[in-house]
């Protein structure tokens, strides 16, 4: 599993669009969770964590592996 810090999300849609942009993300078996109370993304799988970074900053947010 990877997790990751995310921030800039303040709502459901936010939480929604991180979600969906990790799931297109090669090598992500499957997006177990994203809080936005902890901002935080786990992801389970083998992705590259530089493409999950890229994922979510193409959505307008901030990620760095934890």
């Amino acid at each position: 599993m990877l997790k990751l810090r995310v921030e800039g999300m303040s709502c459901g849609h936010c939480v929604s669009a991180v979600r969906k942009a990790l799931e297109k993300v090669p090598g992500v078996e499957k997006v177990v969770e994203v809080s936005l109370e902890r901002g935080e993304a786990i992801v389970e799988g083998a992705p590259k964590p530089e493409e999950l970074v890229v994922a979510v900053q193409e959505e307008g947010y901030q990620a760095t592996p934890l």
